[in-house]
């Protein structure tokens, strides 16, 4: 379709859509009347709305969020977009002054006229197209009924990323029909079986538990499946698995099936305690000490829906983990009271797999530091660094005077707790604990503004200056979130499912749920029974 400039001196203008003439043209021996120049019109009309609706899809697509979405076009509709005429100055022009007072207004448009908007453009086009609508139309009326379009799909997008989120939550945090049937079995066979009952370690065994010889492995969870899988990868890739001792910390509901499953499945030459935490008789002192953690936990669990805003819903859901208000997962701030007589210990999450040897990491100088932990930091092609996991700036508040005035960057990588080496005499000559529980009750008293919901921010202000960086080969994180790059995953020592996707979860990863299946006994009657490996 070709437009033709008018002459200066033949321009007409156009007062109203509803008045519509004969309109005669004299420049080169030709005549068009209005049954000629009606169907360009009608076609122009009917290519403009979609290029807008296209442009505001672009923009859509490319995340932005369309509060305006008049802004989306960039000023596309320039005077030259109709070869220069008038008539596309025109329109320019109104469109900016509707756009103009649409952000003067807050680009707010009537709830009733966006839910009567049309659903899509076929829609659109088909309203505009209709005889008694095209004789009523003008611009004005035009550009609203687009805006209340995009804004209805770009509610329904929000309500659909919502849902999205809200879904992948309950995924992430539901416990499988095959793990409840694995626990439940394993407490009835505790209860009537005497061999699922008998001591973890054999009473000849005992005096190990405490002897620094050994190479000694702490993992707190209530999760027997996750916590077969670490002990069974980590004996697997050992070069020395007769010196290796594995403490295993979990709740009173979770201890009968956990007892019995290591009970009925050793791992010799490596040795297993199984110990709930009603077990534990502490001292008076340290019970008030255990008990406050505690305490804290409850009171911001229950404090937090008070502060928590419903703009943020992505954060908030996370917040509500039920893994951010566990009582374990706060515990390991007492390893030295759980471990008095241990000088140091491997602390190890229940969501990884071993696959290299980790007696050199025993012997490792920490340079009289507490921790030691990996710093996820690596090199690009120009050799700028820069982290693969979160910055400190992601768990803290750095806007907050009192987190900013700590010695630690907010651009720093923050350490990686999947995978941790604890020296607890050092440990014990600090005021680290009490620090951690400082900063969980200040955190609830100021309205959760100084850090993340969880225990790993206030152990980052907690640790800050006291971990030793190691080696990034040691640790790969983020299996639960994203594939890593294979070289990445075959070279690392240890692989943590950190992120939503466990790899006991529907969810997960297919590739990385069978390296985590492949420590599974698929033979067990407990497992076969169970469905756990389909």
């Amino acid at each position: 379709m070709q437009f033709y400039s008018w002459p200066e001196e033949r321009r007409v203008t156009i007062s109203s859509v509803e008045s519509w003439e004969v309109m005669k043209f004299k420049g080169s021996n030709r005549r068009f009347s209005y049954r000629s120049v009606l169907p360009s019109v009608l076609i122009a009309g009917m290519l403009l709305p979609f290029l807008f609706i296209r442009v505001a899809f672009l923009a859509l697509d490319a995340g932005a969020s369309v509060r305006h979405p008049i802004s989306c076009l960039g000023w596309r509709f320039r005077p030259t977009f109709l070869g220069g005429s008038d008539a596309s100055r025109e329109f320019a022009m109104e469109l900016r002054r509707v756009y103009v007072e649409g952000a003067a207004r807050g680009g707010y448009i009537d709830e009733k006229v966006t839910e009567a908007a049309p659903d899509s453009l076929d829609d659109l086009i088909a309203e505009l197209s209709s005889s008694s609508s095209y004789q009523q139309l003008d611009i004005k009326t035009f550009v609203l009924k687009t805006k209340a379009m995009l804004m209805k799909m770009d509610h329904k997008v929000q309500l659909a990323r919502l849902q999205a989120l809200f879904y992948g939550h309950l995924a992430s945090i539901g416990i499988p029909k095959s793990l409840q049937c694995l626990s439940l079995r394993l407490t009835e066979e505790y209860l009537a079986n005497a061999i699922a009952r008998s001591s973890l370690p054999p009473p000849e065994y005992a005096s190990c538990l405490t002897n620094d010889s050994y190479i000694h492995f702490a993992l707190i969870t209530d999760n027997v499946l996750a916590a077969a899988v670490v002990v069974s990868s980590t004996v697997i890739s050992s070069a020395d698995p007769e010196k290796i001792v594995f403490h295993i910390i979990t709740d009173k509901k979770t201890y009968a099936a956990m007892h019995a499953w290591f009970a009925l499945n050793p791992v010799p030459p490596a040795i297993v305690e199984v110990k709930g935490l009603h077990q534990y008789d502490w001292p008076d002192h340290v019970n008030d000490m255990v008990m406050g953690t505690v305490e804290e936990i409850h009171q911001s669990s229950s404090a937090y829906q008070y502060f928590s805003r419903a703009d943020e819903e992505y954060g908030r859901l996370e917040a509500l983990k039920p893994s951010t208000f566990s009582v374990l997962n706060y515990l390991r701030i007492h390893l030295p009271e759980l471990f008095p007589k241990l000088g140091r210990v491997i602390l190890l999450d229940d969501d990884i797999v071993v696959q290299r040897d980790l007696t050199p990491l025993w012997d490792l100088n920490l340079n009289g530091n507490v921790l030691g932990a990996v710093s996820a930091q690596v090199s690009d092609e120009g050799g700028d660094r820069h982290c693969i996991e979160k910055k400190l700036s992601d768990y803290l508040n750095f806007s907050n005077p009192m987190i900013s005035s700590l010695a630690s960057n907010g651009d720093q990588c923050a350490w990686l707790s999947g995978m941790t080496i604890c020296d607890l005499q050092a440990w014990r000559w600090t005021n680290i604990t009490q620090a951690y529980q400082h900063w969980l009750q200040h955190n609830r008293e100021s309205g959760f503004v100084l850090c993340q919901m969880g225990s790993l921010p206030p152990a980052l202000i907690a640790f800050n200056g006291h971990v030793h960086p190691i080696e990034p080969s040691w640790h790969l994180s983020g299996l639960g979130s994203r594939m890593p790059a294979p070289e990445l995953l075959e070279s690392a020592a240890v692989v943590h499912f950190s992120g939503p996707r466990k790899p006991w979860l529907e969810i997960g990863y297919p590739a990385l749920r069978e390296l985590w299946r492949a420590h599974l006994n698929h033979s067990n009657e407990f497992i076969r029974h169970c469905r756990v490996v389909k």
